[in-house]
Formats: C-alpha cells, structure tokens, sequence
C-alpha cells in the first residue's frame, strides 16, 4: 500500500513563506523548497530545493563580479526567480485542505422542500 504525503497550508502560511523570499530579495528563496522536501520528501520538492540553491549559488558570485552600477540581466533574472518562487509556493507547493466529511450517520442538511412552507411537513404545512 502507498501511502501519499500530503502537506496541506492555508493562505496565511502561503503567504508567509512567500514573503520571507521577498523580504530576503530571495537570498532565502531555498528555506520554504527545504521545508516542503523534508516534510513530504517528493522528488520533484527536492528538485525545487535545489533549483533555488543552484540559483544562490550561480547570483552571489554574479552580484560580487558585477562591476557596473547595474547590471539589467541580473537584476531580470533575480526578479523572475522571485516570481516563480512566489507563483510556486502560494499555488504549487502545497496541497489544499481535504473539504470536511460529514460525520458517520449524519443526516445531510437540506432546506424547505417545495410546497412545504418553513421546511415543515405532514400534518404542520397544511
């Protein structure tokens, strides 16, 4: 039996972690990728951790090399990666929460049926 990981986060946490990577001017792009791979250990979370390290690891040496005031491909490339990460983690990396099931026996709620005045039936809606 395979068992699927599920890692389920409201909005309010998808936009924290977005906001930690826009408040870090994406330095800390890789920490919400490391989160999801330990948690939930898919392959392809594991393959966004290390596209963000790989892109920390190609912009720090870039920006330190960067000898004019402004360097327009780096600058494109830093907010794009800001973007694919925010993108990512508020609509990709984690999973929706489950709708609520209702409990075992309960009878499913249901309005006033047609012709029976306040939901009320034999002998009340007469």
């Amino acid at each position: 039996m395979v068992t699927v990981k599920r890692l389920e986060a409201g909005w309010l946490q998808r936009i924290a972690w977005s906001v930690l990577v826009w408040g870090s001017l994406g330095l800390l792009a890789w920490v919400p990728f490391l989160y999801v791979a330990i948690r939930r250990g898919r392959g392809s979370d594991w393959g966004a951790f290390c596209s963000f390290v790989l892109y920390e690891v190609i912009t720090i040496p870039w920006l330190s090399l960067s000898n004019d005031d402004g360097d327009a491909i780096l600058g494109s490339v830093i907010v794009l990666t800001l973007l694919i990460g925010t993108i990512m983690l508020l609509f990709a990396e984690f999973d929706s929460p489950l709708p609520r099931q209702q409990a075992y026996g309960a009878m499913p709620m249901q309005g006033p049926q047609p012709g029976q005045p306040y939901g009320q039936g034999y002998p009340y809606g007469r």
